[in-house]
């Protein structure tokens, strides 16, 4: 079977640590060219990946299948935008636009040319979600009334670049960031908002965009989800806390896929997603729990449905209305949080 071919726009942190290994390990699929101006970035590609090494996104439109956009997130929807207008299916780093009506223009361009355009939410298949996932398809949990979700760091020392020194033109912050993430988790898993209150600030002095934020959500089917994003947690919360009706499930720290991809560990070598025991969840209510295996994280799987959705005419790993739904989602929190309002995004049922 030929390989798809794939080109890669950037090579920074989403670029060369999720992107990059997970495309070269991901069966059916070849990293090609690498589009970086940095020499040293050229040279690994180069001799990581056998890919080669490109000065410019339009140089890949005659010698790639696929283009996968991992640059800055302001120039998202130009690239793919071209991209889509040169003939090719597109993969987009999270989050796909600055605002869902971007999003929408990019959906739109992709549903006239026949072509897929997915979005890198990667988070979807952390072994931690996936188990909260099973817990809820097997009742184990009852019915959930309350999702709570952390992504939290302790960095009171910025580390700099457009993330925390650009402003809103940068689509820099961690409301778009990591909220990202656990806004489209929320609603994959408990359904649309009806309605949006956030509270976000910049805690550091040096920083531009924001660095402590919380996002509580109201959704239609009765459950409400309370999000924290945090640069600034000098004790770290529980990643997730969820209450059902018959039971909880309480999770400790990450999921260790991105840990080991930094590390340069392989995707596909043996237990790369699992969770090791001593940071297993606890299952049940205070009267009777037990800690519960970590399903394995699968970051691989995306790439997998990417390739399905390409060879096999399967569906795309994650829907751009999806995308749309969350943006509108991000939209309302950065609203509620510069007016100090509850956002209602539709009428309850």
């Amino acid at each position: 079977m030929t390989e798809l071919r794939v080109g890669l726009v950037g090579y920074g942190v989403a670029g060369a640590f999720f992107h990059a290994p997970l495309i070269a390990a991901t069966p059916g699929l070849r990293l090609s060219a690498v589009v970086t101006r940095d020499p040293g970035r050229a040279d690994e590609v180069s001799a990581r990946y056998g890919a080669r090494p490109v000065a410019d996104a339009a140089e890949l439109n005659d010698s790639v299948d696929l283009v996968v956009v991992a640059s800055p997130n302001r120039t998202h929807v130009p690239l793919a935008e071209a991209a889509l207008k040169a003939g090719l299916p597109v993969v987009v780093d999270k989050p796909l636009a600055a605002t869902a009506e971007e999003a929408r223009g990019l959906l739109r361009l992709a549903r006239e040319s026949g072509l897929m355009l997915t979005v890198f939410q990667n988070r979807r298949w952390d072994g931690d979600f996936l188990t909260i996932e099973r817990l809820v398809a097997s009742g184990e949990l009852g019915t959930v009334n309350r999702l709570e979700s952390r992504f939290e760091r302790w960095r009171p020392v910025p580390k700099g670049g457009w993330r925390e020194l650009g402003g809103a033109e940068e689509v820099g912050g961690l409301l778009y960031d990591l909220g990202s993430h656990l806004v489209d988790q929320a609603l994959h898993l408990l359904g649309p908002a009806v309605s949006v209150y956030a509270e976000s600030d910049v805690r550091r002095s040096q920083v531009v965009s924001d660095d402590d934020t919380f996002i509580a959500l109201a959704h239609a089917s009765g459950a409400r989800s309370h999000l924290w994003v945090s640069a600034v947690t000098p004790q770290l919360g529980p990643r997730f806390r969820v209450l059902g009706s018959r039971a909880a499930y309480v999770k400790h720290g990450l999921d260790v896929q991105e840990d080991r991809l930094r590390a340069g560990l392989t995707p596909d070598s043996p237990g790369f997603g699992d969770d090791p025991e001593e940071r297993w969840g606890v299952l049940g209510t205070d009267a009777d729990s037990r800690r519960i295996r970590t399903e394995p994280g699968d970051y691989l799987g995306f790439y997998r449905a990417v390739a399905a959705a390409l060879r096999e005419g399967a569906p795309p790993p994650v829907g751009v209305e999806e995308a749309v739904e969350a943006l509108t989602v991000l939209e309302a929190a950065r609203r509620s949080a510069a007016e100090g309002v509850t956002v209602s995004l539709r009428p309850a049922p």
